[in-house]
Order: C-alpha cells, then sequence, then structure tokens
C-alpha cells in the first residue's frame, strides 16, 4: 500500500521526491538533470571574447564614424549632363582614371600662406596630376599638367546654385575650377585628352603637412644647399627628411629647382610622391589596416572627394589595390609642352607628342615599355583592311592625292604627306580642314585602284573608303581617331615620355639663382 500511494505522491523511493539529485526520473534521459552551472572557466573566456568582439565592433564602428564625418564631398562633373555611355567603373577590379588636385585656398588653417583674397571662388589648383591604376594592378601612370597650360574650358555650370559659365579659350588650365568648382577642372581633362575621370580628389596645402608627419618624413635629395625665400625652403646639399613645413615648401617651391618654371617644380613634386611610394611599399603601410586607419584619418581631414568615392570603403579600397604594386611600374610623365606662342609666360602643348601620349593612355599601354603599340581597334570596322596588289598597274609619282587635316593636330597633315612620299606618292598635298571625328579616304572615278593602295598603307578599313564622284584622285581626310603614327587604329609610347619611376631616386638641381652657401 505504501509503495502504491507513493508512486500516486510522484515519488521515485518513498520519501525521495522526484528529480532529487543521486535519483534519476524514470524516462528522463541521464543529461536532462546535469548540474545547470557552467564552470567558472567557461563563463570568464565567454566574458572576454564578448568583451573582445564589443570593443572591435565599437572601435571599427567609431572609425569609421569619425573618418566619414572628416570627409568632404562635391559633384564628379559640371557639365549639363555627363556621357552616360560608359558604365560606372568598378573601383575594386576596373581601370581607374583619378584626378588627383591641390587646392591653393587660403582659408582656414592655410590662412598663414596668404589671404581668403588670394583664392577667389573655388581657388585655383595648384597641382593636378591625372593617375591611373591598371585594372590588373600591375601599373600606375601618373600624368602632371603644369598649371600656366593655356587650354579649352568646356560650358560648366555652378551646383550649387545652378549658374552656368560660357566655356572658354586659351585659359590657364589651373583656373579650371576656379567658377564652376572641381567638375569643371574634370570636364577640362577629359576634353583635353579624350579619357573619362572616373573619380577626383582634392587636397590643400594642410593635408601635405599632416601626411608627411604621419609617415615620419619623406627622403629628398637636392643637388646644392638651397633656399627659397618665396616657400620657406631651406635644405643642404643631398639628401634630407622633410615633414611638416619643409615637405610643403619642398613641394610648392616655383623658383628653387630646374629653370625657376612650374617644370621644375612638377619634376620636384614626382620625386617626393615616388619617395614617399617607396616608404609607403617599404613599409607595408598600404597592408597595415592600424597604419592606414592613421594617415586616412589626417588626409580625409583636408580632403574633397567626387560622391562615388566619399566613403571609408572606397577609400580604403583604392588604397589596397597599390599594396602589391611594383615600384618600378609606377611612371611619372609629363604633359609635353613648349612656351606658348601668345604668351612665352605661358605653356602650350606640343604636337604631335601630346597627342600620341594622351593615345597611348587611351589604349591602356604600358608607358614604362618605350615602343609599345596597340592592336589596330578591333571596332573600327567589322570588314578587314584593304588588301594592297601585289604591283601597282599605274605611276604612283603622278597620281594626285590630297590630305584633308581634320585632327586638330596641326602638323599631322605633313607627317601623313611624308609617308606617302616614302611610299612612292610624291604628287601629295596636305591642307588644313575643319575637325571630323571619323577618317575616310574617298577616291574619285577612275581612282579606286589608287585608293586601295593609300587605305592598306595606312590600314583604313574597308568601310571607311568610299568613292566621292565630286573628288578629284584620292582625299585622305584625317580625323581625331588618327592622330599619331601612321597605322590607323593603332597608339604607341612616345619615346622618352617617363621622368622617372617610383623605384628611381632622383635627386632636384637646384636653380642657381638659389644656391645658398
Amino acid at each position: 500500500m505504501r509503495r502504491r500511494e507513493a508512486r500516486r505522491q510522484g515519488t521515485g523511493i518513498a520519501g525521495t521526491p522526484a528529480g532529487a539529485p543521486g535519483e534519476d526520473t524514470p524516462g528522463t534521459p541521464r543529461h536532462m538533470n546535469a548540474p545547470k552551472g557552467l564552470p567558472l572557466w567557461i563563463k570568464v573566456v565567454s566574458g572576454i571574447v564578448a568583451l573582445v568582439l564589443l570593443g572591435g565592433f565599437a572601435f571599427a564602428a567609431f572609425w569609421l564614424v569619425r573618418l566619414q564625418s572628416n570627409i568632404t564631398k562635391a559633384p564628379l562633373s559640371a557639365a549639363e549632363t555627363r556621357d552616360a555611355s560608359e558604365a560606372v567603373a568598378n573601383d575594386k577590379s576596373d581601370r581607374l582614371q583619378i584626378l588627383i588636385l591641390g587646392s591653393d585656398t587660403r582659408d582656414g588653417k592655410n590662412s598663414q600662406y596668404g589671404s581668403s583674397a588670394d583664392s577667389t571662388g573655388y581657388g585655383h589648383s595648384d597641382v593636378m596630376m591625372l593617375l591611373d591604376i591598371s585594372a590588373d594592378n600591375k601599373r600606375v601612370s601618373v600624368m602632371s599638367f603644369p598649371r600656366d597650360l593655356l587650354v579649352d574650358v568646356p560650358q560648366c555650370t555652378d551646383r550649387t546654385n545652378n549658374q552656368t559659365f560660357p566655356a572658354r579659350s586659351g585659359v590657364m588650365i589651373n583656373e579650371a575650377m576656379a567658377e564652376a568648382g572641381i567638375g569643371c577642372a574634370v570636364d577640362t581633362i577629359d576634353k583635353l585628352t579624350g579619357l573619362k575621370v572616373d573619380h577626383f580628389m582634392m587636397a590643400d596645402f594642410n593635408a601635405v603637412k599632416e601626411l608627411s608627419k604621419a609617415v615620419g618624413g619623406v627622403d629628398v635629395c637636392v643637388s646644392d644647399p638651397v633656399f627659397d625665400p618665396d616657400s620657406g625652403l631651406r635644405l643642404p646639399k643631398g639628401n634630407s627628411l622633410v615633414e611638416g613645413e619643409q615637405a610643403l615648401s619642398f613641394l610648392r617651391t616655383r623658383h628653387a629647382f630646374g629653370d625657376g618654371s612650374d617644370l621644375g617644380r612638377i619634376k620636384a613634386q614626382q620625386a617626393f610622391l615616388s619617395s614617399l611610394t617607396r616608404k609607403l611599399k617599404a613599409d607595408g603601410t598600404l597592408g597595415n589596416p592600424q597604419k592606414l586607419l592613421q594617415i586616412a584619418d589626417v588626409v580625409t581631414q583636408n580632403l574633397t572627394v567626387d560622391e562615388g568615392l566619399a566613403s571609408v570603403p572606397s577609400l580604403l579600397t583604392i588604397g589596397g589595390r597599390l599594396k602589391d604594386i611594383d615600384v618600378s611600374k609606377v611612371a611619372f610623365v609629363s604633359v609635353p609642352t613648349q612656351p606658348a606662342a601668345v604668351d612665352p609666360n605661358r605653356l602650350e602643348l606640343v604636337e604631335p607628342q601630346a597627342s600620341q601620349l594622351f593615345a597611348a593612355l587611351r589604349a591602356d599601354l604600358d608607358l614604362t615599355t618605350p615602343g609599345a603599340t596597340s592592336s589596330p581597334a578591333a571596332s573600327a570596322s567589322s570588314q578587314p583592311p584593304v588588301a594592297a596588289p601585289p604591283a601597282p598597274a599605274y605611276n604612283k609619282a603622278i597620281q594626285p592625292v590630297a590630305v584633308a587635316n581634320g585632327s586638330g593636330v596641326a602638323t599631322r597633315g605633313q607627317e601623313l604627306t611624308a609617308a606617302l612620299a616614302a611610299n612612292g606618292f610624291t604628287d601629295s598635298v596636305a591642307y588644313l580642314a575643319n575637325p571630323v571625328d571619323q577618317t575616310v579616304l574617298y577616291y574619285g572615278a577612275g581612282f579606286a585602284d589608287v585608293a586601295t593602295d593609300v587605305a592598306a598603307l595606312f590600314k583604313i578599313p574597308a568601310a571607311q573608303v568610299k568613292e566621292a564622284p565630286s573628288v578629284s584622285g584620292v582625299q585622305l581626310s584625317v580625323g581625331t581617331d588618327f592622330l599619331t603614327g601612321t597605322a590607323y587604329g593603332t597608339a604607341s609610347v612616345p619615346a622618352n615620355v617617363v621622368n622617372q619611376t617610383a623605384n628611381d631616386a632622383v635627386c632636384q638641381q637646384v636653380n642657381p639663382l638659389n644656391i645658398t652657401q
């Protein structure tokens, strides 16, 4: 009776409550009655891990918010509508063109370098470089534009107030951003080079000082002891480690190096950036998150970028792409220039060298390989070039061949007539024509065979060889798509175009007027 009562009361053994220690309830798995308290060491480890994770998230969030709040952004273009035929570049995997600008604004922390009146409106671009990163991250080119270069500035609209400024000709390139903002400088470079800028970064004087401090100084070299009272640069002969004010003075000085022109200043800037690249590479900075954060913090406080680049992940993506670059494949070049005909104190492009350089960049050629050429443009025609007959059935020397130069390059006609003459077409002439986009070879009645030979000489596709009753003989109408060389659709790297690579340590030649004892 007691046993049955005990079971009715829910006990296992009389006097022992069900589930008490030492007694398993029938049908209940043994582990369900294991002690519920965790060992102390598990609690401690779990707490530490939780704190580390929480701290890591908090640290990352702090830096993300801090860096993001530092960034100032502006529109990429000042055009009414930018050509949207090309897809937006993928910052992680596509070839990128980034316009690097140095502003001469004297506001805020830069006020010690002059009054705000010294830089009206948006200021002027004290430095202008086009950074080109190849899609495979194996090559980088940095092309410098002297600020005294005369260019054509397109119509630009200031996005802050929708004020439109008309197109201008023969304007110094550093004035391109003064009226309508940085986007107008981007549009000017697009127009000048035929390239499409994907992003821009603009830094002020303070950014240079803080960056040079963050990396622990940059090594530079001068041929003689130098003093420039205008910039404040003072260095002994040989190598020096510059940072802060002296780093800024080294980059700003206009009279201390070379012939005292902007071209000497550009070479000094390129030497500085070469040295900085070597240092970042040697120190592993671009692959070290902690060092990158420190640099990003000081740079972003003095940086303006386009909307597409106005995020911390985007900026870090660009830096990450450069961490494994071969410094011998970082090429520094300058746009070929000469004193301008209208004003010897200004500069103009040297042709055809400038057009050859721009064509090589558009073809994505390795500038460190002189003479490298591209293949003829496959998109020029779906048909193969016209093949030349084994032997002409006419006298080349008396065939009338004219070159209508609509390329925009003044000397282009003479280059092509020289090629014609070298191939037997000695009765050839050249004249300037209105600019045209595409090269076309026209021929009159009875000159189809001559046109065939001329097309073969210059590799003009069959689709661009056309009969024209109004033409007497053969006429080569040269467009802006045939700026260099004698083979249509090809581009080549001009000789001696690279000033130096990031692998070269170049000592700057001091202007004799600035040598000091």
